[in-house]
Parts: C-alpha cells; structure tokens; sequence
C-alpha cells in the first residue's frame, strides 16, 4: 500500500467518524488536526465572507461562503491524492510530507480573502496587496501558525511557499499544479458549487469522478495530466468554465453591480485603514465603507448596491471582440485608473451632447481587465501508444475555447450609467464617437 494512503485523512475518506456535511449531499471528513485549523477564528471568518458576493444580487441563492467553499477544496485534495497515490511516479516524488503541505494548503488556500476580494483586486491599486500577500498576516501568526507547527509539524513559511512561491523541486512543481492549473482542486469545486448555488447547470455538467480517475503526471513527471479516458470530462470542463463566465461571473447585471463596487472603492480607499478593512467579515465592511462615503458620490454607488432598494446601473452600450473590435480594443485590459479618466472625460462631453450635467460616477465604463484567466493546456496520455499529446490539439472543443483568447470572448466592454441619465444616452446617435473622442483625450 501506498505511504500517502496510510494518511489519517486519506484513510478517513473511507468513513471517519466526524463527518461536515456541504452541499450537494458531500461528507468532508476532519481529523482532529483538520479540525484545528477549522475552527480557528481566521478560517470561521470565512464564514462570514461570500464566495460570489455581488453575484447574489443577480442570483439571489448564490450566497454560499468561502468557508464551505474552502471545504470543498479540501475534499477535493483528498480525492486528488487517492486517486496519484496509485502512480507509481507520483508515489516516486511525493512524500507524505508534502502530501500534508498540500492538503493544509487546499484548505486554507483562500484564507487571505477579504469580501468583494477580487473586484477589488483587479483595480490593481497601489495601496491593495494581492489576497495570497494579504495571507501571510494569518497563515504565519496567531492561531493558524500555532496549529500547523504544533498539530501538523509544518512550518507556516512553507506552506505560505506552497500557496505562492516559485516551486523549487519536482513534488512542489506537482502539487502546484494540482492547487492552480488547468485541472486543479480549486476550479473542480468552484464551478459545481457556484452553478449550484447560483440554480444553473452550467458548471455541473462535466463528470468529476471520471476526471478525477484519469489523473496521472505529464511527459516529464512535474504537472498533472490526464489520460485518454478523462479526454471527454476535460472537454466538458472546458465548456463549463466558458459557459459559467458568460452566463454567471460575466453576466451583464453581475458587471454593473461590479463596476460600481470598485468605482465606490477607488472613491473611499483613501480614507479607509485598509489592513482594518480587509479583516473584517462582509456586513461591517459595507457599514464602514457607507461611513467614510458620507453624502458623497460613492454613497449613491454603494445604497445601489446595498441599500434598501437595489438600484443598479443600467447598461446602455456593449462592444465585443468579434461585434466592434475597434471599441473593444480601445478598451479592453487598460488599467483601472485610465479607464476611470477617460470615463470623466467621456462625462464631460455627454454633458455637452445632452445639454444637461452627466457627472463622473454616474458613467461607468467596464472592461475585461489586465490580467488574463488562466488558459487551459494540459497532457492526455494514451497508454496503449505510451505517448502523451496536448488536449487542444486532439480536441476542436478546447481548440476552440482555450486557445483563443478565453477573455476575448467572454468579456465585453460595457457603459454603465445611473437609471436617470441612461435613456438620454442611449438616444445619442454619436455614443460610439464621443466613447472614441473620450479614449483620444485620454491618451
């Protein structure tokens, strides 16, 4: 029998005796040292921060939090090691030390997440760290660190290593790949739970199971593969991020809500002790921002958003890659505070247009941003040829979906305004010259 299985974890998996129960009907089994880390208060705090915050105001039941969410993660680590603990060279370069890094890294992979954590992140404002950065103040002090040195014989560091540093040996390089790549533990739960949540089958329909028992290592022994028989649930899987992304996380309502949100931000973030901030749960942050918003501008943006009412922008134009390339260039994956100037300019000339006052935030322009998803290339290995070919060049699915730029089509770049001035601006026979004429002004 494999070492890995001799696990505590991994034997659990069979039937512990302390069993969590996480939608859809799963059991995540926690031994006493899972336990410690679970009940700490920064891993309960993850109670209190949604897993698609603005999502719930499109999809009303999509209100799950990332501490289920983190514990799904954690399951799907221990069916991951299950199944390699059968690859004779996954058994070769893993050892259960770092089988143990890996599995306490799945469950506190999302650990340094705030609320609202990744609109936030992706403004890219000099004074926000990254969530994985923002980890450290929990993963290397307080209770966290205390339970991985004292239960598990781990130092903090290295787990924090395993979560975001540059892998310096052949089992790092692996487990990596199973934490962060084209088939990892954290897509493999994020999409189910997501699509169940959020009441769409999208991200439900690629078989996991099947997935998961074709998994071995790639050509060179350092990145998960899959083998031929996990081709077809790999293509799914493909299919059902896409879908997921343009349907749910791009869907037009989610974007607005977005847009808002980080134009409120960029508006308070001065004013804020940001660290203070990113402590807290969901519904103290909003009350703290709504605080430092006064009778501002970002207090109209943030009582859209959570006020009594919702009240969200409406759209009144949308440009896509292969619908206006032109527009779309000129927008697309432009940093935040560029777009946020050339939206004032494009407010001054609606003015005049409209003979009326369009101020700065009631206009919002959101654009696919910076940074790119990650795209999907992965080995399938055909064991009666003993050869290994890349997905996408024996799949049209992934040809299709991955190799293009997945953002390009996905994403679109849209205007959002405030519900008073939005019939006037769809009425501009010019909107797309003055959106030009706004991107000229700002260089």
């Amino acid at each position: 029998m494999s070492a890995l299985r001799e696990l505590p974890e991994i034997r659990a998996l069979g039937g512990g005796r302390s069993l969590v129960r996480i939608p859809p009907e799963l059991d995540v089994p926690l031994t006493d040292r899972v336990r410690q880390l679970v009940d700490t208060p920064e891993f309960r705090r993850l109670r209190e921060i949604s897993q698609l915050g603005l999502v719930s105001l499109v999809y009303p039941a999509a209100n799950h939090s990332r501490f289920e969410h983190s514990l799904g993660v954690y399951r799907m680590a221990l069916m991951f090691l299950d199944r390699l603990a059968d690859d004779p060279r996954f058994q070769a370069a893993v050892q259960v030390e770092d089988a143990e890094k890996f599995l306490v890294a799945a469950l506190l992979h999302d650990v340094g997440h705030w609320p609202f954590c990744h609109p936030i992140e992706d403004i890219c404002l000099a004074q926000v760290p990254t969530h994985e950065l923002f980890a450290n103040s929990f993963l290397l002090e307080g209770e966290i660190a205390d339970t991985l040195r004292d239960h598990w014989g781990l130092q903090p560091r290295e787990v924090m290593e395993m979560l975001t540093g540059k892998p310096k040996d052949r089992a790092t390089r692996i487990l990596r790949s199973m934490l962060s790549g084209p088939i990892d533990v954290d897509k493999m739960d994020y999409l189910m739970r997501d699509s169940l949540h959020a009441g769409v089958p999208y991200g439900r329909n690629f078989d996991q199971a099947r997935l998961i028992q074709s998994l071995c290592l790639n050509e060179i022994g350092d990145g998960l593969a899959i083998t031929d028989k996990g081709k077809t649930a790999a293509e799914m899987m493909v299919f059902a991020r896409y879908v997921m992304f343009s349907e749910v996380y791009w869907h037009h309502a989610v974007r607005s809500a977005t847009a808002m949100l980080q134009r409120a931000f960029v508006l308070l973030h001065e004013t804020v002790d940001i660290d203070a901030l990113f402590r807290m749960s969901e519904r103290p942050m909003i009350e703290t921002l709504l605080a430092a918003a006064g009778d501002g501008p970002a207090r109209e943006l943030l009582d859209g958003l959570f006020g009594p009412s919702r009240r969200l922008y409406k759209r009144v134009a949308q440009y896509s890659l292969f619908q206006a390339p032109e527009l779309y260039q000129l927008l697309a994956r432009k940093p935040y505070p560029w777009l946020v100037k050339c939206t004032e300019n494009f407010a001054t000339l609606a003015s005049t247009a409209l003979s009326r006052v369009v101020a700065p935030h009631e206009v919002l322009i959101d654009a696919p941003p910076v940074e790119l998803e990650v795209e999907f290339k992965i080995d399938v290995f055909f064991p009666k040829e003993n050869h290994f070919r890349k997905l996408g060049d024996i799949s049209p699915v992934v040809r299709t979906l991955a190799r293009e730029q997945f953002d390009d089509y996905v994403k679109r770049v849209r205007i959002f305004t405030h519900p008073r001035v939005a019939d006037d601006l769809r009425s501009l026979v010019r909107l797309p010259e003055l959106i030009a004429e706004a991107v000229s002004m700002t260089g």
